[in-house]
């Protein structure tokens, strides 16, 4: 079938394998063209298929020829629909890894569930023994408490009082204000659910207890954190209640495995185009903005870069520098006074009609598009191509 582009709003609800695998090739050769990292052998990445997380992915691979288990949920393809951008990106690091002499094995499953912990410990087992690096990358709407069978979603809302602000409505190309309702107190606990700690330790523990941590294992969980602009939304709000949940799991993994001499942090990244940062408001305009400053200032990362940043400079140093929770912060170029000062003027100026100029909304959107394996030159969108690729 020929595959365009089909967006609703702030999501695409199909992908291109081809534009997939053009991605996830772009992110292994920037990682090969930077030198060798000194990552662990044995790294198990819990969201491996998008952003983050296949940025951690490849980086630990062909950054260090690492041995790389990985877990996600993604939808298969069929003759007539595309498979979800992440089963695509997993099945071109599969190739790529063959090529490449390297181990890899992905379970496709509810990553929340006791069942997906089982298979992945079993695997770890029998192929690799033990682990000596966990990246945890979920990044889900919903989760099923695998004690309780309870399910949460997560709410993206102020607390304490109505929030209004600008944002930019992708679908209409429209700078305008939204206002958001605060959040109730279920609102917040059922984000924290979600979004938090507790299945970050979870997973822990459920690896410990069966024997299959290294010593000196490290482990990280990503967050956003930002400035004031985006505080209202991310930082005093119900996903900053769960970013809080994360110091507090870290601290408390940190105490648990002494034993182990385990690692644990929360890295906070820049902000990038991802499907969950679409979806919030604020977002798509802020990030805008801050593309164009940060491009003029010849200082903009994407996703790759920051995390071989992260694992280059921070996550295996003997040292590394850590803020006042104790968390290891590749965002700090973004939330410096100078650049935030900056978007800060352009965030007062903007209006749908200088939206172009004060903004790289082509930057953003074309990241969007990229998501989904889109907008790569080297991509012919008008040949047919079979969306029936596997890698299970």
């Amino acid at each position: 079938m020929v595959i365009k582009p089909k967006i609703r709003g702030f999501i695409c609800t199909n992908a291109h394998p081809v534009g997939c695998e053009a991605s996830v090739n772009e992110q292994i050769e920037y990682v090969k063209g930077q030198g060798q990292v000194d990552c662990p052998k044995n790294v198990l990445v819990i969201g491996c298929s998008t952003g983050y997380g296949l940025a951690s992915r490849i980086t630990a691979a062909f950054g260090a020829q690492a041995n790389t288990l990985g877990v996600c949920f993604e939808k298969e393809p069929s003759e007539k629909k595309t498979a979800t951008a992440g089963w695509y990106n997993t099945a071109a690091f599969h190739k790529a890894a063959k090529d490449a002499g390297l181990y890899c094995k992905t379970l496709n499953g509810d990553a929340f569930s006791n069942e997906m912990k089982e298979q992945v410990i079993d695997l770890i087992k029998n192929d690799l023994g033990k682990i000596d690096l966990v990246i945890y990358s979920l990044a889900s709407p919903r989760r099923t408490d695998p004690v309780s069978g309870n399910t949460y979603n997560s709410q993206l809302k102020p607390i304490g009082k109505q929030y209004t602000t600008k944002t930019f409505d992708t679908s209409k190309e429209l700078v305008h204000e939204v206002t958001l309702e605060p959040a109730t107190q279920d609102d917040i606990d059922n984000t924290v659910k979600v979004m938090g700690g507790e299945d970050w330790e979870l997973w822990m523990a459920a690896l410990a207890e069966s024997g299959v941590l290294a010593d000196n294992c490290k482990t990280t969980a990503y967050t956003y954190i930002g400035k004031e602009l985006t505080w209202p939304i991310y930082g005093h709000a119900t996903i900053g209640k769960a970013k809080e949940d994360l110091d507090r799991a870290a601290a408390a993994l940190n105490a648990k495995y002494q034993d182990l001499n385990l690692a644990a942090y929360v890295s906070s990244l820049k902000a990038v185009v991802t499907q969950a940062s679409s979806a919030i408001p604020v977002m798509p305009l802020y990030i805008s903005l801050m593309f164009k400053v940060m491009k003029e200032e010849g200082c903009h990362e994407g996703v790759i870069e920051q995390i071989y940043g992260l694992f280059d400079n921070l996550l295996f140093a003997e040292n590394p520098p850590l803020d006042e929770a104790r968390r290891l912060r590749m965002d700090t170029v973004e939330t410096n006074d100078d650049i935030q000062g900056k978007i800060k003027q352009r965030w007062d100026l903007v209006n749908t009609e200088n939206f172009a100029e004060l903004g790289d909304y082509k930057g953003y959107h074309l990241d969007f598009l990229k998501l989904f394996g889109f907008g790569f030159e080297q991509v012919d969108y008008e040949a047919d191509v079979d969306p029936q690729v596997n890698w299970i």
